[in-house]
């Protein structure tokens, strides 16, 4: 049986829009704005993905979305926009960690290496995991102020994501590789979204909220 997923992600200042066919990335719309247009392009890029597959959208068997942290407007837009397609349409509705969709696409690049995903929160501020070699988690997801010594025990790592920008300079003595090319992507989400439709590992749709990851904690000199 032939199993259509969206996938939706407007956690940052990219709004990216997917679909896939049992696992496998189908058709895609992506902008990447200082604007953040999402508000804009979300419902047209829908539409957009569904025109290239051509299929409707009553032909959709479950969407997911990019769960936070990340902005707060951008995350408030994608969440009512997948509502109302999850209620309108009868289906079920998927959860995807930002982070978690981006490290997907960042391990593709860097296999085999230690990556530290990071979210630009606002002036020092970051949302953060690391991950290892063997893609267990070494850091769990927190929001961090950073200095030159944070997240010192964890070197060597590349580091992915628009939070890495105001670290190179700060970090430029350590063995941190800084891989800026690589944004939160709906294609993040394919993969880790299909196992969890195999698996009926759904969100309630009425009490969906996201991960907004207020609180900030401060992350020490490596003594």
């Amino acid at each position: 049986m032939n199993y259509y997923l969206l996938h939706i992600e407007t956690a940052t200042k990219v709004c990216s829009v997917a679909l896939s066919l049992n696992g496998n990335q189908v058709s895609i719309k992506e902008i990447n704005s200082d604007l953040y247009v999402h508000g804009e392009r979300l419902n047209l890029f829908i539409e957009d993905v569904l025109q290239e597959a051509k299929i409707e959208m009553q032909d959709l068997n479950a969407v997911s979305i990019s769960s936070g942290p990340g902005s707060y407007t951008g995350l408030r837009i994608g969440i009512s926009s997948v509502k109302g397609l999850c209620y309108g349409l009868g289906i079920p509705l998927i959860s995807i960690p930002t982070l978690d969709s981006l490290y997907a696409v960042g391990r593709e690049k860097h296999m085999g290496q230690s990556i530290c995903i990071m979210l630009d929160a606002r002036r020092m501020e970051v949302y953060s995991q690391i991950w290892s070699t063997n893609s267990s988690v070494m850091k769990q997801l927190s929001a961090d102020v950073l200095d030159e010594g944070s997240y010192a025990e964890f070197d060597p790592f590349v580091c992915v994501g628009d939070g890495c920008e105001k670290m190179i300079e700060i970090w430029n003595s350590r063995s941190i590789h800084f891989d800026n090319s690589i944004n939160p992507s709906a294609i993040g989400q394919i993969k880790l979204a299909f196992v969890k439709f195999l698996k009926n590992d759904f969100v309630n749709v009425a009490d969906f909220v996201p991960n907004y990851l207020k609180e900030f904690q401060s992350t020490s000199k490596s003594k």
